[in-house]
């Protein structure tokens, strides 16, 4: 009787302490509850200046031959006015409105109403239905993972129409450029605000939604945790991939397409650009089942720094080697050329590896064998917010057991060669190795600080056991 009791109440206790690791992880897992001071002024910083830094860059190639310093002399001196910029600035028009809005619906439509069939013939590709991670409430979501058939059914059409068709010009896009800025950024602070007010009034779980109280966090960092329309329109995997990522390589090909159109010849430094982030759209479309488990689709909830970003940030400022060439086509001589190339493919083959590895490891549940032994691991617990319990294993060997995020390395050597691809005249292409080496490791920062909430005490054993982030030996 004694005995039966005793286990009663260990059981009583050890109830009680899921339930308390669960109102933590409740707390912690995703993004914040409360916002404090230093996130609030940087959340107002970036709604306010990130439209303009998009705007700037854009405008400096417009009307500066993409110098991003005389601008601000000429401001600064008084040659100018701003008055004097923004009138020469494009308009929004009819046409641009009406590409933008052909290109959406073409690509919502290939979304939600083609199912994939690409998995059925293409080996090792994985389409079709799958399943997300496991949310902070205990839902587990299905996707209809089609980017890689809506890729090659877009570019498909687009070859036809440049060497058949004749529809349009393959410059359409950069002829265009300005005034499409304003249909991307309509539509991002269209999606955001969308998606504020449905957090609030119909959210698809509301057990996944979060408030701070503050309406500026709440807006820029979102509300809902996966919101959707119907059974398969999810919002993040839609704007992340398309329209953004579909439309890199198309808005490359037409910057090649001016280049071509300006001057008679396409740059070895363009096909670059276009061959070695082909390579990472592709990439991304072909392990777009992987992504379900980022931490864009795993932890961010969806608000305006996802929205606007995939609609405006995305496309207007990860492409701006491409731009910067159609004003200064750089022709590199052939060993500069090959070193850019097999950094570029050094990179990648470090990204894709380290991707790849911890994507067989959590498919086998550590039964595989990584550099031709059995990968070790750490083993880690969490609690979800309905108080069920699950298991992890983190793995420290291979590449993972180099640094913890070793795969954001191999990303950061790609961006520095197609920065390298556009020569050293002018700083601006190097923006987006700036730009990533600060989301990297700020995403580095963001992630640890969620995986230390979420499993306590066997993360301080994980990062004991793979003490660098990014660099062996340095960080």
């Amino acid at each position: 009787m004694a005995a039966h009791q005793e286990k009663k109440l260990a059981q009583e206790r050890k109830h009680k302490h899921i339930q308390n690791d669960a109102k933590a992880s409740q707390g912690q897992w995703g993004r914040a509850w409360e916002v404090d001071w230093f996130s609030l002024a940087s959340i107002l910083f970036l709604l306010m200046f990130a439209p303009l830094i998009v705007y700037y860059f854009i405008m400096s190639c417009d009307q500066y031959q993409c110098s991003l310093t005389d601008p601000l002399l000429d401001l600064l001196s008084g040659n100018k006015h701003l008055s004097d910029i923004w009138n020469k600035t494009p308009r929004l028009t009819y046409k641009a409105a009406g590409i933008y809005s052909l290109w959406v619906t073409f690509q919502v439509v290939l979304y939600v109403f083609i199912p994939d069939f690409c998995h059925k013939f293409l080996p090792g590709y994985v389409g079709g239905v799958q399943e997300g991670a496991v949310t902070p409430a205990g839902v587990v979501n299905k996707y209809e993972i089609n980017g890689l058939q809506a890729w090659i059914i877009t570019h498909v059409l687009w070859f036809a129409n440049a060497y058949c068709f004749h529809f349009f010009s393959p410059t359409i896009i950069f002829d265009n450029w300005i005034p499409l800025l304003w249909c991307a950024n309509i539509l991002g602070y269209a999606v955001s605000t969308f998606a504020m007010i449905k957090g609030y009034f119909f959210p698809t779980n509301a057990k996944d939604c979060k408030f701070t109280g503050n309406f500026f966090y709440d807006y820029m960092m979102g509300i809902e945790f996966n919101p959707r329309i119907g059974k398969w329109f999810d919002f993040k995997l839609f704007f992340n991939g398309r329209p953004g990522i579909v439309a890199w390589t198309l808005i490359n090909l037409s910057f090649a397409a001016k280049q071509q159109e300006l001057y008679g010849e396409v740059s070895n430094s363009m096909i670059l650009v276009n061959v070695l982030q082909g390579i990472y759209v592709l990439d991304f479309f072909w392990n777009e089942a992987c992504y379900l488990k980022t931490i864009d689709i795993c932890h961010d909830h969806f608000g305006w720094y996802l929205g606007w970003g995939d609609c405006v940030w995305l496309p207007y400022l990860y492409t701006l080697q491409g731009l910067y060439l159609v004003y200064h086509p750089v022709q590199l001589c052939t060993a500069h050329a090959i070193g850019i190339l097999m950094l570029g493919l050094l990179g990648y083959y470090i990204f894709r590896m380290t991707n790849h590895q911890k994507d067989l490891f959590r498919r086998t549940n550590g039964n595989c064998r990584i550099w031709g032994k059995k990968p070790e691991y750490i083993e880690c617990s969490y609690v979800s917010v309905d108080g069920t319990k699950y298991y992890s294993k983190l793995m420290t060997s291979g590449f993972w057991g180099w640094a913890r995020h070793f795969n954001y390395t191999g990303d950061l050597m790609g961006s520095l060669a197609y920065c390298l691809a556009c020569g050293f005249e002018h700083i601006l292409p190097y923006f987006y190795i700036v730009y990533m080496t600060v989301l990297l490791t700020h995403r580095c920062i963001r992630d640890e600080h969620r995986c230390f909430s979420k499993y306590g005490k066997d993360w301080k054993h994980y990062t004991a056991a793979v003490p660098y982030r990014l660099v062996p030996g340095i960080f």
